[in-house]
């Protein structure tokens, strides 16, 4: 599984563990997520991400 940073506030979005609380399940990749989803720290889009595997 990937992770991918918030180049915004540092935020982690890791594929394996996906966002319990925001309904997002483990083994959702980044790619799978809506294309309006934004980081849940800092309200930043899906572009402000770089992939850090």
């Amino acid at each position: 599984m990937d992770k991918w940073v918030c180049m915004a506030c540092g935020y982690t979005y890791d594929s394996s563990l996906g966002i319990p609380d925001g309904n997002i399940k483990a083994g959702t990749s980044f790619e799978q997520l809506p294309e309006d989803w934004v980081c849940p720290v800092c309200g930043a889009q899906k572009n402000a991400f770089e992939n850090v595997i």
